[in-house]
């Protein structure tokens, strides 16, 4: 089916409204992953050795950022181009940590229980069954695009 314009809407609109709220949302949608899978803290260099989330942590809202941007961004791209496109070296660079880090498949699941968790909480009475699903697609393909450069990754060592 793809994604459709409806979702692309969906999730630019919900990121516009998301970014005024960078910092609070990003240290929610950590929580969320701590408390979804709390051994996960110890696959974030910047949050391996505190025993609580640091809220003035700017390793962890920079990439909370990147997490939530990155989805965005690729939402768009799936329309325009029919496929997640980020950066060549962007994608080997998030394969070869994801793999390094052991991360297996339900951890992606973790994340994006997270994402959309935190999506909900941010759109409030805007959120919708239709957003989720934009939100998810948007997510699963970007994931796909992860774990696709994981497994070349694995096979070429």
């Amino acid at each position: 089916m793809g994604f459709t314009e409806k979702q692309e809407a969906l999730v630019k609109d919900s990121w516009e409204i998301m970014k005024q709220n960078i910092p609070q949302l990003s240290l929610r949608f950590f929580s969320l992953i701590l408390e979804i899978a709390p051994a996960a803290k110890n696959m974030f260099s910047f949050l391996k050795d505190s025993d609580e989330i640091p809220h003035n942590n700017p390793k962890l809202k920079a990439h909370a950022v990147k997490v939530f941007k990155m989805t965005c961004e690729s939402a768009v791209q799936l329309r325009e181009k029919g496929e997640v496109v980020v950066g060549e070296t962007t994608l080997k660079y998030l394969g070869s940590v994801h793999l390094q880090k052991g991360v297996i498949d339900p951890h992606f699941e973790v994340v994006k229980e997270a994402l959309l968790r935190t999506v909900k909480e941010a759109m409030g009475e805007k959120w919708s069954e239709d957003t989720k699903e934009a939100w998810g697609e948007a997510y699963d393909q970007l994931a796909a695009a992860i774990k696709a450069e994981m497994h070349s990754e694995a096979a070429a060592a």
